[in-house]
Formats: structure tokens, sequence, C-alpha cells
């Protein structure tokens, strides 16, 4: 089974809250932004000199974690029933 169709089958509930927070301030002196090629969710999108954040499909794997520079992103586990649920994998 391909990944596309592995990653139609996970289930979201999403928090309204989101439990990742991009530093503003530190994005503009980001040149690459890694964050942006790196989701495998494509969860972040560069707005002009920003980069905005979209938490709804988050598959909370970690990956910005390891690309974003220390202190661009606060990240945590969302509240407890909410985040992805993987089934069937």
């Amino acid at each position: 089974m391909a990944i596309e169709d592995r990653l139609r089958l996970v289930f979201y509930r999403v928090d309204p809250e989101p439990h990742i927070r991009v530093n503003a301030d530190a994005c503009p002196a980001c040149p690459d932004g890694p964050c942006t090629f790196c989701c495998p969710a494509e969860c972040f999108q560069r707005d002009g000199d920003r980069i905005r954040f979209l938490h709804d499909g988050c598959l909370e794997c970690g990956t910005c974690l390891l690309v974003c520079a220390p202190g661009a992103i606060t990240w945590t586990y969302p509240r407890g029933g909410c985040g992805v649920a993987y089934r069937f994998s």
C-alpha cells in the first residue's frame, strides 16, 4: 500500500487549540524554511517572510523539531483525546 493511501486512513480529532506554536521572530531569520518542505503533512506554509502552521492535519511525527532552529517552534502533544489516531497501518 502506498504511503498516500495509508495517510488517508489516519483519523484526526482536531483540537481547536494548536499544539505547535511558531515563533514569528525566528522565521524571518531562517532563509530556507526547512519546515515547509520537510513536514510530511505539509502543515507549515510560507506566508511572505512568516511561516504559518496549520495544525488540522499534523501527524505529530516531530520532524519540525528536528529541522527547525532551536526556539523556532514550541511543540507539545495535543490535549487528551485530540490529535492523530493511526489505524490499519
